[in-house]
């Protein structure tokens, strides 16, 4: 009898344990998207928003770690201002595996097409509807509500070496702002006060800078762009 009893209290408390270990982790029935959202502490440096602890591609889009291997991805600041008003948003299909550097999302600014790729490795987990959906939100709010996607990544601490981050941003931010000033030093198109280059100087400037200006910071070549679909994954 008490061999008996013993066994049942184990099995008791095997399943109290797994039941507390599912209701630790996060959900997987539910969508990614409704993940808490933290506004992250925005700094104003060179004319652009830095947000803290938050990774950068050199081709402009970000990522933040949100706990459980997931890391949430979008467009930076410099990027945005540089796209200005966003038409359309595409991105590659959802459980996809992607490879930091790899294509990740095509915005269609003016006209043309940009391929942007993913900050880091792993699968596409989730999306942005609400981004794709209403571009505006990205133009807006970049590092918060116009995040573009989800990604589960098991190698984020390794894909970080190869990431802005840290007392990097602020320098290289500036960096790209001022190699944004010499390209576009003969353009009427940029501000002529020293202040921030202007929003949407892609579609103020010549076919030949304006792909210039892509290929140096997104290193890709635009593509001029069919009607939009509208069709998101």
């Amino acid at each position: 009898m008490s061999v008996l009893l013993v066994l049942l209290m184990f099995a008791l408390v095997m399943t109290l344990g797994r039941l507390l270990k599912r209701r630790a982790q996060p959900s997987t029935a539910g969508p990614v998207e409704t993940l808490p959202r933290l506004r992250p502490r925005i700094e104003t440096k060179f004319g652009t928003d830095v947000p803290t602890g938050y990774c950068f591609h050199p081709c402009h889009t970000w990522a933040v770690d949100e706990g459980w291997q997931l890391i949430r991805v979008g467009v930076d600041r410099f990027a945005v201002n540089l796209f200005g008003k966003i038409e359309h948003i595409d991105v590659v299909g959802l459980y996809r595996w992607v490879r930091q550097g790899q294509k990740l999302m095509t915005i269609t600014v003016a006209g043309i097409s940009v391929d942007l790729p993913s900050p880091v490795e792993g699968a596409l987990t989730a999306v942005n509807r609400a981004a794709l959906e209403n571009p505006e939100l990205v133009t807006t709010d970049p590092f918060c509500e116009g995040w573009i996607a989800v990604i589960k990544s098991h190698c984020y601490a390794t894909d970080q070496k190869n990431l802005m981050q840290g007392a990097m941003v602020a320098p290289w931010m500036r960096n790209s702002i001022v190699l944004l000033r010499e390209t576009c030093s003969q353009s009427a198109a940029l501000a002529q006060d020293g202040g921030p280059p202007l929003t949407g100087l892609l579609s103020r400037v010549s076919t030949e800078l304006r792909n210039r200006l892509v290929k140096e910071f997104f290193l890709t070549v635009p593509v001029v762009s069919a009607q939009p679909t509208n069709q998101h994954v």
